[in-house]
């Protein structure tokens, strides 16, 4: 990506499980400020890995950074803890949306601002109100009785409770219809455009998160294997065949394109 300021880099990145199974090899992402960036790619990519290398949550699967480092704002966040990450700015909303379920839906929104000021608190929640008047008027019901599409409103409005730097969403369209996650992405476009917040997508629909973000990136069997701009993965005729469903033929992985270019760090 070529000129603005990187917000979140992260640099030849390596993440291993038990000790033993490389899940993500050299991944190298820039993400610039005020930016929406989508990571792509099939199941078993390595995109969630991704998240939760960022998130600092990797030891809950025994997973762990064995080279490589990440860095928010110029200060190198790999190897915090999940609480420091979020202190600094940074806020996952992770797959499945993840609600305390036997909690209110107010109550959800609050354990998103708990490193926040009571005054912080109180603008959080008129902010995610208005974004999302549908919350409002389920504030007093038990999450775990929303819809689909609900319960990723009130996920995304916990994450904005605490004020972050860089959102990064994690399939959020994931088992919505196609009318709610309209809503959702219309509401991601605009807490870019009109707030200026930062936003990593990871995204299976790639037509989708590509309409959205300025930059992506490709993975494939824990390897970024393409980047460039939103607008040039659209029109690249691998892309459109193998993510955006413009072939008549069977699906095939990427590595069965004989003409597909990798770069050279990746042949080595």
């Amino acid at each position: 990506m070529e000129g603005g300021r990187p917000l979140l880099t992260l640099s030849n990145v390596q993440v291993l499980y038990d000790r033993a199974i490389e899940a993500v090899r050299d991944v190298s992402i820039h993400v610039e400020a005020r930016a929406i960036v989508a990571l792509l790619g099939s199941n078993g990519a390595g995109k969630s890995t991704i998240l939760k290398a960022i998130s600092g949550v990797l030891y809950q699967e025994d997973g762990e950074i064995v080279s490589g480092s990440i860095a928010l704002d110029g200060a190198v966040i790999s190897g915090g803890s999940p609480g420091s990450i979020i202190r600094k700015g940074l806020i996952q909303v992770p797959e499945g949306r993840a609600l305390f379920a036997t909690l209110t839906v107010e109550e959800n929104l609050l354990m998103g601002g708990y490193t926040r000021s009571r005054g912080e608190v109180q603008e959080g929640l008129e902010r995610v109100y208005g974004m999302f008047p549908r919350v409002k008027e389920r504030r007093t019901q038990t999450a775990g009785y929303l819809s689909g599409g609900e319960q990723q409103m009130v996920a995304i409005g916990r994450a904005l409770m605490g004020r972050p730097k860089l959102l990064m969403l994690d399939e959020p369209s994931l088992g919505l219809a196609p009318q709610i996650i309209d809503g959702i992405f219309d509401a991601i476009v605009s807490l870019n455009r009109d707030q200026g917040l930062t936003v990593l997508l990871v995204e299976q629909n790639a037509q989708l998160a590509l309409q959205v973000a300025s930059h992506g990136y490709i993975m494939e069997n824990g390897r970024i294997v393409l980047d460039g701009s939103a607008e040039k993965l659209l029109s690249n005729n691998d892309v459109q065949e193998f993510y955006l469903g413009f072939s008549g033929g069977a699906k095939k992985s990427m590595r069965d394109v004989k003409h597909y270019k990798r770069r050279k760090r990746w042949l080595s």
